[in-house]
């Protein structure tokens, strides 16, 4: 160790310059390609609708990448887990993605069939770049891992505020095809991230029974933690339907972006406190349980309070209150899979919250008719739903 490096540096435990380097070059691999991730739903509806398809066949675009999640998520976790050479795995999905992305934005207006085949192609491979990238940190950061996972969750946070805002920006000054090429370039550097990791070539394993779905199952805290955050995540998805209703009721258009900007920067800021003190004393699939629980408050209130900084106000604490949640996920997940089909684990339980997420629109989309103050009870009960389902699996370990 250099004669310059601190005194903190030298103490058992304590990462290494060289360990913080590695930590900050996939941090910025993995907000790149979420950033790309998030900004496609938006580039591709663009599209359509900048070539005259219609806000029906930009939906379909979007359909089309967004159920490959968790349809290919067993299948491109269980290659990961298989494949020798992981790295080059990893930046054949970072490429394919944004190839794929720009391909069909390209393709929208000449040959809509094509449009969505790729489509489903960048959405085949998504999973890698979502719970497969997070699978990495238990050999990248082994002696780091609280802050690893924790920065891991501000990646979200961060692409979840920026990719959006990339795509429309974008398409706003120079249209929607330059939008999906800026997020092909993402991509593309986020390629060249992951290509400066110290991803190891994987060995030879036994093969475990029944996969990663299995996996999921057979450990109460991984089912309890993975079964929670996915019925949560379907009052989580309806927020963005939600959110346009509560602005279409204050006649405030611009209040749909800046409820749902708030809660991701209040994530952002939640993260990053669990980051800085995690919480050791309990275990984490406790506090995955526990936050499920305070997340209901916010959103219960919402319907009883006046005034738009309130309402901000609690948007604000729902996102501080997910942040840790999503960390102590990311904890589960990386204490209790199994090392032969770890990234299938995770690509499988990133998959199955977008999913679940994508279904909370669709329902929210039908139930508009009943008011933003139905809607947010029905977010707030999907939490408390949640909380329970998961405490009826971890309790399957107490007996």
């Amino acid at each position: 160790m250099l004669a310059s490096e601190t005194v903190d540096d030298q103490r058992p435990g304590s990462p290494t310059r060289d360990s913080r380097a590695v930590l900050v070059r996939y941090t910025s691999a993995a907000a790149l390609a979420r950033l790309a991730d998030e900004g496609s739903r938006v580039a591709l509806l663009l599209a359509a609708l900048q070539h005259g398809r219609g806000a029906a066949f930009g939906g379909i675009l979007v359909a089309a990448l967004m159920v490959p999640h968790v349809a290919a998520a067993p299948v491109i976790g269980a290659l990961a887990d298989r494949v020798r050479h992981r790295k080059l795995l990893y930046l054949a999905a970072l490429v394919l993605y944004g190839l794929a992305l720009a391909g069909a934005a390209a393709l929208v207006a000449p040959l809509p069939v094509a449009a969505i085949a790729l489509a489903v192609l960048a959405g085949c491979v998504a999973p890698l770049l979502i719970g497969g990238l997070t699978s990495l940190l238990g050999e990248l950061a082994p002696g780091n891992r609280e802050r690893a996972f924790g920065l891991d969750a501000m990646s979200y946070g961060v692409a979840g505020i920026a990719g959006p805002a990339v795509a429309a920006l974008v398409a706003s000054a120079f249209g929607a095809l330059w939008a999906s090429a800026a997020l092909t370039v993402a991509c593309f550097i986020s390629a060249v991230f992951v290509a400066t990791l110290p991803i190891r070539r994987s060995q030879p394993r036994e093969a475990h029974r029944g996969g990663g779905l299995a996996a999921l199952w057979r450990s109460p805290s991984l089912a309890a933690a993975t079964a929670g955050t996915s019925l949560s995540q379907i009052g989580m998805g309806a927020l963005p339907i939600v959110a346009a209703v509560l602005a279409g009721r204050a006649h405030d258009p611009a209040l749909t972006g800046i409820a749902l900007s708030v809660m991701a920067a209040g994530n952002l800021a939640g993260a990053s406190a669990y980051t800085a003190r995690p919480i050791r004393r309990r275990q984490p699939e406790t506090v995955v349980l526990a936050c499920l629980l305070v997340l209901a408050l916010p959103f219960a209130l919402m319907p009883l309070v006046g005034g738009r900084v309130w309402l901000l106000g609690l948007f604000a604490v729902a996102g501080l209150v997910n942040g840790p949640l999503f960390c102590a996920l990311l904890a589960v997940r990386d204490r209790e899979a199994p090392p032969a089909v770890r990234t299938q684990v995770f690509t499988v339980g990133a998959g199955l919250k977008v999913t679940a997420a994508a279904a909370g629109a669709a329902l929210a989309g039908f139930a508009t008719g009943l008011g933003a103050g139905v809607l947010l009870f029905a977010v707030a009960a999907s939490q408390l739903v949640a909380a329970g389902a998961g405490l009826l699996l971890v309790r399957r370990r107490d007996r």
